[in-house]
């Protein structure tokens, strides 16, 4: 099948994908064949470039969107991933800028931090509690104890922070551990630092990514759009 060949796909996958309503349903031969159109190549061009920006969840969700005539609901999600994208280069920054400090002990003088609670943290980054206690049985997190509240001080919530930031690169909680760890003890900035520097290159390479998504998605909706007037010229002239 061309279209698949095209993407370096399978024939099923395509059907898979139509199916699941990433491109309009195809029409039959009277042999049972399907029959792809130039609007099913622009739809699936433009899953497959959405897909390796925004992924699996929202590249699907963008395209029955589209398919289905939302396109605000369409153009939300992607706003929402781009605001997810600037958070992160946002928490890097500030690892980065923390780097040194992850590695020592507050400076003298400093007005103390109050603890925080795990509501108030996991809120903070965006997860449950249940991950921060799934963390900290990994090794990630120590926090102090007051009974059975934990209670997450600045430098704890500087690791979190990290823990989240790396969590999302795709690195295993066990590689999360040790960085932390290394980072902990005399020198630990070194593998701090790499890691920054490979999670900055794949933020870029995310917004890039994304970047061309976009695009295509909007040569699609452009053909759509052309489509759809002349349908409707065609339709106004009989």
């Amino acid at each position: 099948m061309d279209l698949a060949r095209a993407h370096g796909l399978s024939a099923q996958a395509v059907r898979n994908y139509e199916q699941a309503g990433m491109i309009p349903p195809a029409a039959r031969t009277v042999s049972g064949y399907r029959v792809y159109t130039d609007n099913h190549v622009g739809a699936l061009a433009a899953y497959v470039a959405l897909l390796q920006g925004y992924g699996y969840s929202a590249a699907g969700e963008v395209m029955r969107s589209v398919l289905r005539g939302d396109l605000p609901s369409a153009l939300a999600m992607l706003d929402a991933a781009h605001v997810l994208l600037q958070r992160d280069r946002e928490t890097l920054d500030r690892v980065a800028s923390a780097a040194v400090v992850l590695a020592s002990a507050p400076p003298a003088g400093a007005a103390p931090e109050r603890p925080v609670s795990v509501g108030v943290l996991a809120h903070r980054l965006g997860v449950t509690p249940a991950t921060l206690r799934k963390w900290e049985r990994a090794g990630v997190l120590a926090p102090a104890r007051s009974g059975t509240a934990r209670a997450y001080s600045p430098e704890d919530v500087r690791d979190a922070e990290l823990a989240h930031l790396l969590r999302r690169g795709g690195y295993l909680l066990d590689h999360i551990a040790a960085v932390i760890e290394q980072v902990h003890t005399a020198g630990g900035a070194g593998p701090l630092a790499d890691s920054i520097d490979q999670w900055r290159e794949r933020i870029t390479a995310r917004g890039l990514a994304m970047l061309t998504g976009s695009a295509r998605l909007a040569e699609y909706l452009s053909f759509l759009e052309l489509t759809h007037g002349n349908a409707a010229a065609s339709h106004d002239g009989r």
